[in-house]
């Protein structure tokens, strides 16, 4: 889908370019980006944001192209760009246009292989399998997960999650045929958000807007062993991590691109 030409209509909001760099740690470089958005999420190459607006934004090279529409969440990664607007309609680009599907959901992840996750506005879970990803129907089938939750996230080893109580979750047995997995496994720690990489990794931010990465995850060990914290000055509000890529918006809204190659 990412050979698809975009909507048409789209045009060069600002020049986008690296304005302040400063070194965290060894092996961490993060450069301060022109523009200021309230969500942002990378997957597949690609990375794209929301503001305060609710307009949209695609970063090609060093610049913020606006994209068609408007929406409070966006999600992208192997399952294509999906989004929710502020009434928690969901959409997603299909022929190069966004197409309303039918259902509503707050959050939305298309990072898992193959697969979409989302929450509702009461914490319900859903899903949809690899057949219905594209589908070019409006009515699809997305299936009950069981459980509450108020952000889900899936990656290569599988799918994350946190409560209302900020507390994390792992389930398992995930796949693009059978995106509900099988159960749950309680993770300790607390976080109020947590992302899945297409790589396998999983960060997340706690109540403080620290970052937290999990260690020792691999296919034999899915869930990973400890929280370590990423020592990077906050604090922040949404985070998304792709291709060694981890990109950061703090309290402020402002951009940042932190290199962990």
């Amino acid at each position: 889908w990412l050979g698809r030409n975009w909507p048409p209509g789209f045009y060069f909001l600002y020049r986008c370019s690296f304005i302040y760099c400063f070194f965290i740690l060894p092996g961490q470089h993060c450069s301060l980006i022109t523009g200021w958005l309230k969500q942002i999420d990378a997957g597949a190459g690609e990375v794209f944001g929301v503001n305060g607006y609710d307009d949209i934004f695609r970063l090609v090279g060093d610049d913020w192209v606006q994209f068609p529409g408007k929406l409070k969440h966006v999600t992208v990664g192997p399952s294509g760009l999906w989004g929710a607007n502020n009434d928690n309609y969901i959409f997603k680009i299909q022929d190069a246009k966004w197409v309303n599907v039918e259902g509503k959901l707050k959050q939305l992840d298309a990072g898992g292989n193959e697969l979409l996750v989302g929450v509702n506005q009461h914490d319900n879970i859903f899903c949809l399998n690899q057949d219905s990803i594209s589908s070019t129907s409006a009515n699809l089938p997305f299936n009950d997960v069981e459980g509450s939750l108020k952000y889900y996230s899936c990656g290569l080893y599988g799918c994350w999650g946190v409560n209302s109580k900020n507390e994390i979750f792992h389930r398992l047995d995930v796949s693009p045929t059978n995106c509900k997995g099988s159960e749950w496994k309680p993770v300790e720690g607390n976080l109020v958000m947590v992302e899945a990489g297409t790589d396998g990794s999983v960060y997340g931010l706690n109540g403080l807007g620290q970052i937290y990465r999990r260690q020792g995850i691999s296919s034999s060990n899915p869930m990973g062993t400890t929280w370590k914290i990423v020592n990077i000055n906050g604090p922040f509000k949404h985070l998304s991590y792709d291709e060694g890529i981890l990109w950061l918006i703090n309290t402020d809204g402002n951009i940042f691109k932190c290199d962990l190659h």
